[in-house]
């Protein structure tokens, strides 16, 4: 690889982040490179939850809807839907034209064994949870009714009949999500190559470590409007490595930038910058079935007020980010984020409350405390988790050892309650505030932190059970409020959209959802 020179303080910038000016290489003709972050966990529907793999199963599987340049639910695999009177019964009718990438068409009763495979608990899906909405699919999850008893049913080939426990109003929002998507005959897929499926690109290889490949379906309905002839999925989980191969012309867009101030990139790249608001929280997480959280809700608020947040975006991540003092973004329809009762504090006023917190916890200099923080490997992972030890040592005298760990290693750890105190996020999956909510009930099954609240999942009930919107949201507000009394974990920011797009990709548009299809793109000289 060639190594061109650059001027200017933009290369002591690059000089400080490690980062290398590379001369680009001929960019393959039809080909999209779309770095895509860490390794994707799975790309079976029901089974991945990263979203490395999301970006992947959104161009080679569809739903019932789709995302539009806006982020609004629009007609994917159903051409229309309707929903009956009591807002209780949604009638989706499949496109004529929808085939499977073997050429069989796509009918309703693939929809129907894919949802009832979600739910079953044998499967295992930590996503099954969004399928709440339909009758009896609680119960099913928890193993109380079998699958067949899923309120979906399929009375021909060309509708899907759904029946819900309660008006939902983001349902068909819900229906954009890749764990809704259909499986061939409602099955797990099969490895890349084999797998059949119904989007506008199939799964050709998926080299582990490096990338995943898909290619043009051509028996997807709206095949000849897919310009892109095959895409490639660039897994570098660290976003220096990232740039410097963008810079280099082996990528055509970014799964996120390097930690540089936005003034420097805007002047290097321009308009092929982009950012914009987003639907994610970044934040710390605490197992709270373990020593010292469990049962410590004044050592959790202690730890979470010592950290300077507004320090954090200004100073480490530094490309817009927002603090977080809760658990809901901006940004978010018809509801208004709440946030910690102490967030209006003065930055000494919190540290104050911070230290006589933490004494009341117990700890002083003759008990002090000791953690280990695992995050993902990556430089701005690490210099997060190195400023907020920092912090938590200069206001409270705790020793916090930084671990990294590779994504899915720490993800393994997580799972089996090793890691006490580690990084996570959460992107939202549709835009309603449940869906930030939703993440936080005793029965949901991507509850790292394993909170546990009945009066927090009843509101959640009761928010899900009601046709007045007033009264939902309500109840809703209520539930995050509750929920940051408890501290179940600490929000620090929240994500914006941040890509680098080359300029050959033309069709690209930001939304809160960062949902950009591949099949909504095309390639210019």
């Amino acid at each position: 690889m060639h190594r061109a020179r650059c001027a200017g303080r933009f290369a002591v910038l690059l000089a400080l982040l490690g980062l290398v000016a590379c001369a680009r290489a001929p960019a393959p003709t039809n080909t999209l490179r779309r770095g895509n972050g860490p390794e994707p966990d799975s790309l079976d529907p029901a089974l991945a939850r990263t979203d490395s793999a999301a970006t992947i199963l959104r161009d080679t599987y569809e739903g019932l809807t789709a995302l539009d340049a806006q982020a609004i639910p629009k007609p994917a695999a159903a051409s229309s839907w309707s929903v009956s009177a009591d807002g209780r019964t949604i009638t989706y009718t499949l496109r004529s034209g929808a085939r499977w990438s073997n050429g069989d068409a796509l009918t309703a009763e693939d929809f129907v064994l894919s949802w009832r495979r979600l739910v079953d608990p044998s499967t295992g899906s930590q996503y099954a949870e969004v399928l709440a909405p339909i009758e009896n699919a609680a119960d099913i999850v928890e193993g109380h009714q079998p699958p067949e008893k899923l309120g979906v049913e399929a009375p021909n080939p060309a509708t899907l009949v759904v029946h819900l426990r309660a008006p939902t109003v983001y349902f068909t929002a819900l229906t954009a999500h890749w764990s809704t998507y259909p499986t061939y005959h409602g099955k797990a897929p099969a490895a890349p190559g084999a797998a059949i499926t119904n989007g506008a690109y199939r799964p050709m290889t998926w080299v582990v470590g490096s990338q995943v490949t898909a290619q043009r379906n051509p028996n997807y309905w709206d095949s000849p409007a897919v310009s892109i002839a095959e895409v490639r999925y660039v897994q570098v989980p660290d976003p220096r490595d990232e740039y410097s191969r963008y810079r280099g012309g082996e990528l055509d867009t970014t799964y996120a930038l390097p930690p540089a101030a936005w003034p420097e990139l805007s002047a290097r790249h321009g308009d092929q910058l982009h950012r914009g608001p987003q639907l994610g929280l970044y934040f710390y997480g605490f197992n709270l079935r373990k020593p010292p959280f469990r049962d410590a809700p004044l050592l959790r608020q202690a730890l979470a007020m010592a950290i300077d947040r507004d320090r954090l975006v200004s100073m480490v991540t530094a490309l817009g980010e927002s603090p977080a003092y809760g658990w809901v973004p901006d940004g978010i329809a018809n509801y208004t984020p709440q946030r910690f009762d102490w967030s209006g504090l003065t930055t000494t006023a919190r540290r104050d409350e911070a230290r006589r917190l933490f004494a009341k916890a117990g700890y002083d200099a003759a008990h002090p405390l000791r953690l280990q923080l695992r995050y993902p490997t990556g430089a701005t992972h690490e210099k997060l988790a190195l400023a907020v030890a920092a912090m938590w040592h200069e206001t409270l005298g705790v020793d916090v050892v930084p671990v990294g760990e590779e994504f899915r290693s720490l993800l393994e750890s997580i799972n089996r309650g090793e890691a006490v105190l580690f990084r996570s996020s959460w992107i939202g999956d549709y835009n309603d505030a449940y869906t930030f909510a939703s993440v936080l009930r005793s029965d949901f099954g991507i509850n790292l932190v394993h909170y546990e609240n009945p009066a927090y999942d009843h509101l959640l009930d009761d928010a899900e059970s009601t046709a007045d919107p007033k009264k939902r949201r309500e109840r809703l507000e209520l539930a995050e409020r509750l929920a940051l009394a408890d501290v179940p974990l600490i929000p620090l920011y929240f994500y914006i959209t941040k890509h680098l797009v080359a300029p050959r990709v033309h069709g690209w548009t930001d939304n809160v959802m960062n949902v950009v299809y591949s099949k909504d793109l095309s390639l210019q000289p």
